[in-house]
């Protein structure tokens, strides 16, 4: 029995080693991957062109090649297997050695097919011309609205176009970045309008949220200093209101300091704040010591009853008046309140 339990350990991390073995050499093929050998300028291997328009197609780019030493490559696959269209084009590229050496002035069209995906891959020397958003403005604004109708030949070739017209005309190139500049600061502008107006809420929200309970802090210290309202139940009465209205305050604070984040780059957040949370503490000292005051400005100077302390007595009219009735009214129009908000 023990020579076989020996036997079907040995026999199950030999199958774990194997697995492993076999996971390995796949990475290190998949790393070690060879890309087909380019030897024309537009390879079709993924059968979408007919006769003449890869003919057509070929004598554009070679033209091109000729006059500008820039060489504009064009290839269709039918799938990408388990590689990213990011990861071919690039190894495609590289492996080929597309360009001229030393200018690094080589572009790739790449098409996948079956995978419905296509991709501009830039060399270095021609990247402050045909950026990334140069790129992605064509493949979305011209080819795959003609990829979608099986238009293939005629969304890669318009393709070609441009990128030839805004390597040949300079100043076509600097227009379609202006308009591309544009149209990116119109969205931006947009989403900052959506963006301010959501974090509104949150300010409204927590600012109305902040002044109910708020007020409620003071009305329960005037309550302990006219001896209507006890001071032990009172004391217990106002941590739970501070909290509160602290919470509330928060509420407004956050949204304000992300706004601040978003719409002002050199804004600067302490997070040395949240990594000590006594500060929040020793903040709620004056929090209520403002309130305090309040109440005292209140009984002093706009109200009829005089300073009396009561120890634990509370007086029960002015307690249900005031606490009780429309305690329970705040909170549910505070909580319809959130609701539809």
């Amino acid at each position: 029995m023990k020579e076989l339990f020996k036997s079907y350990v040995s026999l199950v991390y030999g199958k774990r080693f194997f697995t492993f073995l076999v996971l390995l050499i796949s990475f290190y093929a998949q790393a070690q991957k060879q890309y087909m050998q380019l030897t024309e300028i537009v390879t079709d291997s993924a059968d979408i062109f007919t006769p003449d328009q890869l003919t057509e197609l070929r004598q554009k780019l070679t033209g091109f090649e000729t006059e500008t030493t820039n060489q504009l490559v064009v290839v269709t696959i039918k799938n990408l297997g388990f590689e990213s269209i990011e990861s071919y084009a690039n190894g495609l590229f590289n492996q080929n050695g597309l360009g001229q050496e030393g200018k690094d002035n080589g572009l790739l069209i790449l098409f996948s097919k079956m995978d419905r995906e296509v991709r501009i891959e830039v060399g270095s020397g021609l990247e402050p011309y045909i950026t990334d958003a140069v790129a992605s403005r064509i493949i979305r604004n011209t080819m795959i609205p003609k990829f979608k109708e099986e238009l293939y030949y005629v969304g890669i070739s318009e393709g070609t176009d441009q990128l030839i017209s805004f390597l040949n005309n300079p100043e076509a190139l600097k227009e379609f970045k202006a308009d591309i500049r544009q149209a990116e600061d119109k969205n931006k502008t947009i989403g900052i309008v959506f963006l301010g107006l959501f974090l509104s809420v949150f300010v409204g929200v927590g600012g109305f949220f902040f002044t109910r309970t708020y007020k409620g802090l003071v009305e329960i210290f005037r309550g302990i200093f006219i001896g209507k309202l006890g001071v032990v139940p009172g004391i217990f009465m106002s941590v739970a209101a501070l909290v509160s209205s602290f919470f509330g305050l928060l509420f407004v604070i956050v949204p304000l300091v992300v706004a601040a984040a978003i719409y002002r780059p050199d804004f600067v957040f302490n997070e040395g704040l949240l990594e000590s949370p006594e500060i929040g503490f020793w903040l709620l000292i004056p929090f209520m010591g403002i309130a305090m005051f309040i109440a005292f400005v209140q009984i002093k100077f706009f109200g009829k009853e005089d300073f009396k302390l009561s120890l634990l007595e509370n007086d029960k009219t002015y307690y249900r008046k005031t606490f009780s009735s429309s305690g329970s009214h705040s909170f549910g129009s505070g909580s319809s309140s959130s609701s539809s908000s």
